[in-house]
């Protein structure tokens, strides 16, 4: 699937935040922990790869590079992961600016496709997750792992989005990028 995501493999004090809070998770069974490689935010998701042309993704990549040419980079912190259904995750702040950002790549596609072919919804959550659950059970040891920990909110910038082809194999989600579109706000 070609995807836009925030990736975090060179983000060292956001890997030791995570570490801090997998730590307790890793006794623990039902999830998988995330690898600090393929650590993401999603953003905005575009379509199967047998289903968008090659011609279709490059003009995307395009329009979503000349829609953010004058977005410098967004400042996100991550505090404290919560609990959820599916994963345990950060809820990056300050949500505005990474929205702006998805905001401008929705644009970019509805600049090829038209508006109305803009996959995925507007309402959003910003998030970072930590691990995946892979089985049923209640949330409770996962919520009182999570608390017990005490861990510095780490800021960083994200000076990059990356257009992706994202697989999820072996129960963890994997990509290859095909373009890196600058935040610099040249």
């Amino acid at each position: 699937m070609y995807t836009f995501h925030a990736t975090f493999q060179d983000q060292p004090a956001l890997h030791r935040l995570v570490a801090a809070y997998q730590a307790p998770l890793s006794a623990l069974d039902g999830l998988d922990l995330i690898p600090y490689k393929w650590l993401h935010l999603t953003m905005q998701g575009i379509g199967f790869t047998d289903e968008v042309s090659d011609a279709d993704i490059t003009a995307i990549a395009e329009a979503a590079m000349a829609r953010l040419a004058s977005v410098g980079p967004v400042r996100l912190t991550f505090a404290r992961p919560v609990t959820d259904p599916e994963a345990l995750q950060f809820h990056v702040q300050p949500a505005e600016q990474i929205r702006r950002v998805r905001h401008a790549v929705r644009q970019a596609i509805g600049d090829v496709w038209g508006p109305e072919r803009v996959p995925d919804s507007e309402d959003w959550t910003p998030h970072v997750s930590i691990a995946y659950s892979h089985s049923d059970g209640h949330i409770e040891p996962y919520a009182k792992a999570l608390e017990a920990v005490q861990a510095e909110p780490v800021t960083l910038a994200v000076g990059n989005i990356q257009l992706i082809v994202l697989d999820r194999d072996e129960r963890v989600y994997r990509w290859t990028t095909r373009a890196t579109i600058p935040l610099s706000g040249a």
